[in-house]
């Protein structure tokens, strides 16, 4: 038996990168999952095509995490269907660089809005299904950049502290309910986040990582899985850092 057969899954950010390799490895175990994409349409006939012999197991969705009334009406719809969620994973993320003094405004709401406010849609409207069975595995995508952070990374950074901070309360909130509420926090992976780069800057983060590589998405979705599964269920309020010892 696959450690996830039967269980159902959302994953946001889910057709490229970290939120791809988690969606596929959920799959791959058993679970039913919907996709949730924001505008890429591209990844996400990608995705579907690469994935088709899944069959109805996997569904995409496109939906902007930080419109909390499209968040609900998901959620709504997704109840008619499916009834419960046994695993939610926040992964939708995006980044607008910019030092303070030169920030536009709306760089720093947006990546608010997207990585911490989409953070809270997704978990508020999708913990009645857990709740309804009294079962719940709720992982958020974090970053180290929320405690060390970067120059030129100041909405980044405060999104994924912010994420950290409303995973801890949550955890609380929702543990008697036997729903666990924890982050993964990975460090430099080798994803489309961080493709844009200059190389000069790619090489020097590459030196601050003690094993001398970036990360896989697939090590990213190891430690997810074992968050989302029954041998984590006394871990709760976590945050696993995922970095090559960063």
């Amino acid at each position: 038996m696959l450690e996830f057969e039967d269980k159902k899954a959302v994953v946001t950010g889910a057709t490229r990168g970290i939120g791809r390799a988690i969606a596929e490895a959920l799959l791959a175990q058993g679970a039913s999952v919907v996709g949730i994409y924001g505008g890429n349409r591209q990844a996400a006939a990608a995705m579907a095509a690469d994935n088709a012999y899944y069959g109805e197991r996997l569904r995409l969705a496109q939906l902007d995490v930080s419109d909390y009334q499209a968040v609900a009406a998901f959620f709504a719809e997704l109840e008619g269907q499916w009834d419960i969620l046994d695993i939610l994973v926040n992964n939708a993320g995006i980044r607008r660089d910019a030092v303070l003094a030169m920030m536009k405004e709306e760089d720093w709401r947006r990546v608010l809005d997207v990585n911490l406010t989409g953070g809270f849609n997704m978990a508020k409207c999708g913990l009645p299904l857990m709740l309804k069975q009294k079962y719940g595995r709720i992982v958020f995508i974090t970053s180290p950049m929320g405690h060390l952070g970067f120059a030129g990374q100041c909405n980044y950074a405060a999104s994924k502290a912010g994420q950290v901070g409303l995973m801890k309360s949550l955890s609380k909130e929702v543990a008697k309910r036997r729903i666990t509420v924890n982050c993964v926090s990975p460090g430099f992976i080798a994803t489309e986040l961080i493709g844009d780069l200059p190389e000069v800057q790619m090489k020097e983060y590459k030196k601050m990582v003690p094993t001398g590589r970036f990360g896989t998405p697939a090590e990213v979705a190891e430690a997810v899985l074992f968050l989302a599964s029954d041998r984590a269920a006394y871990i709760n309020g976590a945050v696993l850092e995922i970095t090559g010892g960063l």
